[in-house]
């Protein structure tokens, strides 16, 4: 079995002068998840190469078990090291996609031909589809055959206003990821921030925040299984 995880490679956060990229427990988590379990995981990015962390992701604060046995898998690094691009990949070899988070995708994935024509064709093939936190921007502009959001009448969750409010970035992200997932006809819910929240419709698994990252991917396993 293969999952295929598409990372951002954005690293500027708006015009704040900061970093961002992905956050690490939302690759580490799932990842050890899908590797655990006998999956075979491929890693992609619009730009191929090494994606940016989000270096507020690395700091001690936010290590997990995870995080840590990432930080020193020589195989889970060299994957990171050289991820495919996205637009060399045919999603057809893969029995599900994941896309985690951190802010980045808001600004590259939300909008990236590559990635809008990779999660049509996963709606169209009924493949499963999982993303986390911030990466549920990237579906944005998706649209079913008929031209309608592809998220149209669809249950899911993502990275929470109040979310957003708490780490100050309300201002300086590009849209808000609640707002965006309702005005393109969605059946938003969430729980409790930063408290594990996933919502499963059909083929679509979607989570809150990064403590979301590990139960989508179960969540994803139980139905690939």
């Amino acid at each position: 079995m293969k999952v295929l995880m598409v990372l951002t490679s954005h690293d500027t956060l708006g015009d704040t002068g900061e970093k961002t990229g992905f956050w690490l427990e939302e690759l580490a988590a799932p990842y050890y998840a899908f590797t655990d379990k006998g999956v075979e995981v491929v890693l992609t990015s619009p730009k191929g190469g090494k994606p940016p962390l989000d270096p507020k992701s690395d700091q001690a604060d936010f290590q997990t078990d995870s995080t840590r046995r990432f930080a020193t898998d020589e195989k889970a690094q060299a994957l990171l090291a050289n991820t495919h691009t996205l637009a060399s990949i045919d999603v057809a070899e893969y029995d599900a996609v994941f896309y985690p988070g951190g802010h980045g995708p808001l600004w590259d994935l939300a909008n990236d031909k590559d990635s809008i024509a990779l999660i049509e064709q996963c709606y169209k093939t009924e493949k499963l589809l999982g993303l986390v936190c911030h990466a549920p921007a990237a579906l944005k502009y998706p649209k079913k055959p008929d031209g309608t959001p592809l998220v149209a009448g669809k249950n899911v969750t993502g990275f929470t206003n109040g979310e957003e409010e708490a780490v100050q970035l309300t201002n300086v992200v590009p849209f808000l990821v609640e707002d965006m997932l309702q005005e393109n006809g969605a059946t938003y819910s969430k729980g409790d921030d930063w408290h594990p929240y996933a919502v499963v419709d059909g083929k679509l698994v979607t989570g809150q925040n990064p403590a979301s990252s590990e139960l989508v991917a179960e969540k994803m396993l139980a139905l690939l299984s």
